[in-house]
């Protein structure tokens, strides 16, 4: 059997995830619920930059241009944010960080970006339904999973959200 990022039991975890980080460092693992507060407090905070200046781009608000504005802003926000805080505002109001793989203090820019991308999707056509069905796969493995990481974190090579 093969050892790498897509064999099932690369990490000796179901799934393939790493195991969880050691309690000194923050380790335990931040769940769906508090994962989705986050997420809300967040959207909140990208919704006050991206609506206004979507309206005021093109006057009548088209979801084209919404959709735009709000991936693009979104996917900014959260890469910004997570590189060099290893944290987003929704996530530190709620006790939250991101470590990158092997429990690095923060991901990368490249591990950010990948763990990310999925916010991008409102800017394609049919883009928002396609939004939806990442985020109902994220939260079912994030659900799943027993160090509570998602398939985005799995797709960064390990990233994960945890108590700070």
């Amino acid at each position: 059997m093969t050892s790498g990022p897509y064999d099932p039991n690369a990490y000796g975890q179901p799934g393939g995830y790493p195991p969880p980080l050691p309690p000194t460092h923050g380790g335990e693992p931040g769940g769906l619920g508090v994962r989705f507060g986050a997420r809300i407090i967040d959207g909140i905070l990208i919704s006050i930059i991206a609506v206004p200046l979507a309206f005021s781009v093109h006057g009548n608000g088209s979801i084209l241009v919404t959709g735009l504005f709000s991936g693009l802003l979104t996917f900014i926000y959260y890469v910004a944010f997570e590189v060099t805080q290893g944290w987003t505002p929704g996530k530190k109001l709620l006790g939250l960080s991101v470590r990158g793989p092997h429990g690095a203090p923060k991901p990368t820019a490249k591990e950010s970006a990948i763990r990310n991308a999925f916010t991008l999707l409102p800017i394609i056509p049919f883009g928002g339904l396609l939004a939806l069905i990442a985020y109902i796969v994220i939260a079912v493995t994030i659900n799943g999973s027993p160090t509570k990481q998602g398939k985005h974190d799995e797709l960064a090579g390990g990233t994960q959200v945890v108590k700070s």
